[in-house]
């Protein structure tokens, strides 16, 4: 399997995690300082302070849980996909998705989530249960809208074939929804996307490409529109 990574953009959104992280402390510090002043005028200072702190330690966590978190979302799918026919490329950041993968399987956008506890859909909604609950709280590790996610994808991912790929009918995008933590488990019969843990996806994908497989000829049209680095 070949694997594109856009390092750059890597290194650039750890920085930032760990510069607004830093950031969020001394500002966090100055607001409780301030705190403990007396004058009216320096309590007021001390809200603002406290208030753009807690807003710089969620960008921070926003960040550093996404880029500076190790192993990360790219490297889990790096792992979980390790093994697989030297026919697929995986491409990290540098496509309209953050996370796909090509080859005679089709096209597949890959939705990383690092959420633990059991993962459930029923009635048209995702929920968690369990989970750490301190994370979810402070450090926006909650099961938002997967939903939401998978139409974004495939609507950003349609745009770009259809402008650099206009003359060519493509195979329908496909998406899965991964789960890297080790503690998920995972319950949804009834998902309208494929849900799996990372450990299962190389098997999921192996066979997905049994069933209807890509011709190495439209995976190479696809390729030359990609970025390749």
């Amino acid at each position: 399997m070949k694997i594109i990574t856009n390092d750059s953009l890597i290194n650039r959104n750890q920085k930032i995690g760990q510069v607004t992280t830093i950031a969020s402390l001394v500002v966090l510090a100055g607001g409780l300082y301030l705190s403990f002043q007396k004058t009216q005028q320096l309590l007021s200072f001390s809200f603002l302070a406290l208030l753009a702190g807690f807003i710089l330690s969620q960008v921070g966590i926003f960040f550093g849980n996404r880029w500076g978190r190790r192993p990360r979302p790219d490297e889990q799918l790096n792992s979980g996909l390790k093994g697989i026919d030297d026919k697929y490329t995986l491409y990290h950041f540098v496509a309209p998705v953050s996370h796909l993968l090509l080859g005679p399987a089709g096209i597949w956008i890959l939705l990383p989530y690092p959420q633990g506890g059991t993962i459930t859909y029923q009635k048209g909604r995702w929920r968690q249960k369990g989970g750490n609950w301190y994370l979810k709280l402070f450090a926006q590790e909650g099961l938002s809208r997967p939903d939401l996610d998978v139409v974004s994808g495939i609507d950003n991912l349609k745009r770009y074939f259809k402008k650099h790929l206009p003359d060519i009918e493509l195979p329908p995008t496909q998406v899965a929804l991964v789960f890297t933590n080790a503690k998920a488990e995972i319950e949804v019969d009834d998902a309208p996307n494929p849900t799996l843990h990372v450990d299962k996806v190389k098997d999921f994908i192996r066979k997905k490409a049994k069933e209807n497989p890509l011709s190495a000829s439209m995976i190479q049209q696809i390729a030359e529109v990609l970025p390749q680095e």
